[in-house]
């Protein structure tokens, strides 16, 4: 057998006894470790493209995911159910606060952070679930004009591209807007979002939606700044001038 058709074989055999799948960088170790006398750059010519090369053995079902066909059906059945309105534990608003909190703690996009959400804006765009300010500080010797920042939070998966399509709407008013949604959310979910978030600009974080306490934020896509509409932004920062301003 030729370095390829072992590499092609022993690829396949992974993936057999894996109904789950596995990440590409997983992939190609496991592979490599089974075949150590292959130089790893020739195991990761052929694994890139594997769905390609084997489309009856192999595909992915979201970006950088190999999965072998046998199980594509289970697959798709579980992403069908996980498209169905779920049933949180927690409300939407718990975690609110933790993310302000991190914008302006750990992430550091925001001097200051505050839950809205609800109808505060009385506006049928929306309103987003957090919104923060970015103001030079007394310390800094070039001073910048104030940034806002917005976030749409989802605490299930059921509707993402709404979800998406808010966060957009937000960029109305903000210089930076995000989208957080459960790290558990389908993987083809996140991909399309993923991918999305870096066409359009809009930030995207992940975070663990059963821990309001310990919500391990995490950015997968940091947003682009723009320049928004001052009309609407005034608009806007009027209605929770007193509570973020002061």
């Amino acid at each position: 057998m030729t370095n390829r058709e072992k590499i092609v074989s022993q690829a396949i055999e992974i993936l057999q006894n894996l109904p789950q799948g596995i990440r590409y960088s997983d992939f190609v170790r496991q592979v490599h470790g089974a075949l150590p006398q292959i130089p790893i750059n020739t195991v990761h010519g052929v694994i890139w493209d594997l769905e390609v090369k084997e489309p009856q053995n192999v595909f992915k079902p979201a970006r950088g995911k190999y999965l072998h066909t046998r199980y594509r059906s289970a697959t798709e059945v579980v992403e069908s159910k996980s498209m169905l309105p779920a049933k949180p534990k927690l409300q939407e608003n718990a975690f609110y606060k933790p993310y302000a909190d991190w914008l302006v703690k750990e992430l550091e996009e925001c001097t200051k952070a505050i839950p809205v959400g609800g109808n505060a804006f009385k506006d049928k765009w929306g309103t987003p679930d957090v919104i923060g300010i970015r103001e030079p500080r007394k310390s800094d010797i070039i001073k910048f004009p104030t940034e806002i920042v917005t976030a749409e939070i989802k605490l299930d998966s059921s509707n993402l591209i709404t979800a998406f399509g808010q966060a957009c709407a937000y960029r109305l008013f903000s210089h930076k807007s995000y989208i957080v949604v459960p790290i558990n959310s389908p993987d083809d979910d996140i991909s399309r979002l993923d991918t999305l978030s870096r066409i359009f600009g809009i930030g995207l974080i992940l975070y663990d939606s059963s821990s309001s306490k310990d919500p391990k934020f995490e950015i997968r896509v940091r947003a682009i700044k723009h320049d928004p509409d001052m009309f609407y932004v005034n608009r806007c920062m009027k209605i929770i001038e007193d509570e973020l301003f002061s």
